[in-house]
């Protein structure tokens, strides 16, 4: 397995940093706060679903949660994915700074994510003999769960010293680890995140498909050793993207691709995708596209 960096002082920093200028930009710009929020929905439901095997596209999974008929026969299974993985989305942008994350909170969510595709399952962690495989990893005993959620939690809060890219990273890989459902774990831990985020007033991430083969490593990583080094670094990169990406509309800067961009500065674009996976220029991807905020 490949080596992965430590989190660095460096990248810390950069956090800290994006993080105080996003709340010197914000002041009175919730609207556009919530624009934002709203219209990344589409795309937070697309890379969590599609992370499981789903097989919709970013543009019909935007088309069933605008209601808009599909070209091509889709399960109703995949439509009630979307759906409901949307209103999980929106109800913690709209309710996690105001409520506790607890195991009451995790079951209600689990229910609305699994509701219309598995009712006997819906908010209800494994009971019984229940075992779930992932990959070569079997999931704790059910016996297990609560403490090991109980474990979890105490874990995230002890470590309330560490940078939040550490212990949300450390959070999700043990969520994973325990996978307390039958179904739905990860999408569930992937939303858990961005609860954890916000109620800790840091912005929303999105873990994209395009990084799923280095997100299974992560785990990986974690199971053989006990490292969180891959994950650290998967959340860091996800963190700035969305403050980028942020700052530039609370700047009021013009939308561009980063190839538009590279012709109208007359720069090489090879040259800014490289500076951009560095976080060196203030790029961000969005649906799989690298934009920039322009003067």
């Amino acid at each position: 397995m490949l080596k992965y960096p430590m989190l660095t002082k460096k990248q810390t920093t950069k956090i800290d940093n994006l993080r105080k200028e996003y709340f010197n930009h914000a002041k009175g710009k919730e609207q556009l706060l919530k624009l934002i929020s709203e219209t990344e929905v589409f795309e937070q439901v697309y890379n969590s679903n599609a992370i499981e095997n789903s097989t919709l596209s970013i543009e019909e999974t935007e088309k069933i949660l605008l209601q808009i008929d599909l070209d091509r026969y889709v399960s109703e299974r995949e439509i009630h994915e979307a759906k409901n993985l949307a209103r999980i989305t929106e109800y913690i942008d709209n309710n996690a700074k105001d409520k506790a994350l607890s195991s009451e909170m995790i079951l209600f969510l689990h229910k609305i994510l699994i509701s219309n595709i598995d009712n006997d399952i819906a908010g209800r962690f494994r009971e019984g003999d229940e075992y779930v495989r992932v990959g070569n990893h079997i999931a704790p005993a059910t016996s297990q769960i609560g403490q090991g959620l109980e474990q979890t939690f105490m874990t995230y809060k002890a470590d309330a010293s560490k940078n939040i890219v550490e212990r949300i990273a450390r959070f999700h890989l043990d969520f994973e680890t325990l996978h307390p459902f039958i179904d739905g774990n990860g999408r569930i831990g992937r939303s858990l995140n961005n609860y954890l985020l916000i109620r800790e007033e840091y912005v929303p991430i999105n873990i994209r498909f395009l990084d799923r083969q280095e997100y299974y490593k992560a785990f990986q990583e974690f199971n053989m050793f006990e490292k969180t080094d891959i994950m650290e670094q998967i959340i860091y990169r996800a963190l700035v993207n969305s403050y980028y990406k942020r700052l530039a509309y609370l700047k009021g800067l013009n939308m561009v691709t980063l190839n538009a961009y590279a012709k109208t500065h007359k720069l090489s674009h090879p040259n800014l995708i490289n500076k951009a996976k560095r976080h060196t220029i203030p790029a961000f991807m969005e649906k799989g596209v690298w934009m920039i905020g322009d003067e």
